[in-house]
């Protein structure tokens, strides 16, 4: 059998944190941010955790499972 492989897209988005968790950077703050307030702009820069529903599924595209 041949090696399994991590998603490639998966492995650049998603850090492991030191307690196991998923660490992930937040969208909608690529472009047009002329329209987005100087509070939201801000917000988003702030990296966040992946919400418990999602855990399993990162989890098997970065082969932790």
């Amino acid at each position: 059998m041949p090696k399994m492989k991590t998603k490639s897209s998966a492995k650049k988005r998603f850090k492991l944190t030191g307690t196991g968790k998923i660490k992930r950077k937040h969208a909608f703050k690529s472009h047009i941010l002329t329209k987005k307030s100087k509070k939201r702009k801000l917000a988003l820069t702030h990296n966040t955790l992946v919400d418990q529903s999602d855990v399993n599924s990162i989890k098997e595209q970065l082969r932790l499972k």
